[in-house]
């Protein structure tokens, strides 16, 4: 199954990568229609040019049909049918001819990585720009360009999809990932196909105790958006959630807090990657730099961290062609960034506050759980049972006696549940709480 998985969320990744994604328009559509080919109840929605967002307008929306630059020898460079990163996003028309000079204004190379295009931007002032090879950009001779871009800038929309899975309990479990980056792999196509395969498991479990609310928007501007429509349920619902970035490599694994970093989110993120990649490296709200800076920000302070394979920024692909589902992005990179997030998904729907029933250490043998046969494998369940049972008080939570019996909290899981069955004991829903939830 965890094969097929990575294997389908390779394939998704292929089939998304040559659209041309940026804040609005077609290739958002487009990626979101695959999307919902697997996710059937996703909503896709749409919000006008001009609405405020907080302290934020909705841009126009962008629409490229062709752009290229032909030198003075007739080559054709820069093509954006060849490569979608060589337009500046959010490029405005322009048809003329320009010397080498004047071209230059409007060039974007890496000198320090020859063989990448860079990846620009620029959605909040009107401009034009190529980006090209330092390599191809070292072989510019003096002379007349031609510059071609055909390209619109109008009144139309920001489109974004939202998921919602319902549970037992109205409190809700967020994943958000973004949909604007062209043509990078790591950085943008590994949280999208990663979050609709946890979409998909989400969607086909029997029992979920908390709703999930997963979102697919363009980064930044997308989340304003979002929260500016969502704010006062998402505060008074979302327990626990994560914003998924940049999960598909296999270079190592990374985690950056909530700003609060003692959150649901940040316990379980930091105990399943203590477990499943003990090597992890663990960055501080100082590092922030995607849409968590939205979910966590003065006056929202939702608890939302990240869990990642090599966080943007950080390895030398990010923001350039280089970053691609050949050298970067593998099928077992993704399945290593679904499964941790999986990991930490099921934590949190098992997270409870047990508390045993009986005074004093529980007769486990006429309960049945004390084994007829003594050996050692038995004496070292026994032994965590016992852990289990004695701090059992309501007082500190499953995943916090994990920790102190130092298991992963996934092996207590088969424990708790045969006590439970045995009305050993109760799981409450929280500290010192004695309204008890089902565990699963």
């Amino acid at each position: 199954m965890s094969n097929s998985v990575a294997v389908k969320m390779y394939e998704l990744a292929e089939k998304l990568w040559p659209l041309n994604r940026s804040l609005t328009g077609q290739g958002v559509r487009s990626t979101l229609r695959y999307v919902k080919e697997i996710l059937p109840n996703l909503e896709i929605l749409e919000i006008p040019t001009g609405t405020q967002v907080f302290d934020w307008v909705i841009p126009k929306e962008w629409k490229v049909h062709n752009a290229w630059i032909v030198t003075p020898d007739g080559k054709k460079i820069c093509d954006f049918s060849v490569n979608n990163l060589h337009l500046v996003g959010y490029s405005m028309p322009i048809n003329t001819t320009l010397s080498l000079a004047e071209l230059n204004q409007h060039l974007y190379s890496l000198p320090d990585q020859p063989s990448a295009i860079p990846y620009i931007t620029s959605y909040y002032q009107e401009r034009w720009g190529f980006c090209l090879t330092q390599n191809q950009r070292n072989e510019l001779v003096d002379g007349d360009y031609e510059v071609f871009i055909d390209a619109e800038l109008f009144e139309g929309s920001l489109t974004y999809a939202e998921l919602i899975i319902p549970g037992l309990s109205e409190k809700e479990v967020f994943l958000s990932t973004y949909v604007c980056h062209p043509s990078m792999a790591n950085n943008e196509l590994s949280g999208l196909v990663v979050t609709t395969y946890l979409a998909k498991w989400l969607s086909e479990c029997s029992k979920n105790k908390y709703t999930h609310r997963i979102i697919f928007i363009p980064e930044t501007i997308g989340s304003i958006m979002y929260l500016s429509k969502n704010l006062k349920s998402m505060k008074s619902n979302i327990i626990a959630g994560y914003n998924v970035s940049c999960v598909g490599d296999e270079r190592g694994y990374s985690y950056l807090p909530s700003r609060r970093g003692n959150t649901l989110s940040d316990v379980v993120g930091i105990h399943m990657l203590k477990h499943l990649a003990p090597d992890f490296k663990s960055y501080t709200w100082k590092d922030r730099g995607s849409d968590e800076r939205q979910y966590c920000a003065p006056h929202i302070d939702l608890p939302i961290a990240s869990v990642m394979r090599t966080k943007y920024g950080e390895y030398p692909e990010y923001h350039t062609s280089l970053d691609n589902l050949i050298n970067v992005v593998t099928k077992d990179g993704l399945l290593g960034g679904y499964n941790v997030l999986k990991h930490c998904l099921e934590a949190i729907n098992h997270h409870c506050y047990p508390s045993v029933n009986v005074y004093c250490e529980p007769q486990l043998g006429k309960r049945g759980l004390y084994p007829t046969l003594s050996t050692k494998n038995t004496h070292n369940k026994v032994s965590l049972m016992m852990n289990l049972i004695t701090w059992s008080d309501g007082k500190n939570s499953l995943i916090e006696i994990a920790e102190i019996c130092g298991v992963p909290v996934w092996d207590l899981y088969p424990i708790i549940k045969e006590m439970q069955s045995r009305e050993l004991i109760t799981l409450n829903r929280n500290r010192s709480d004695e309204n008890s939830t089902i565990f699963y």
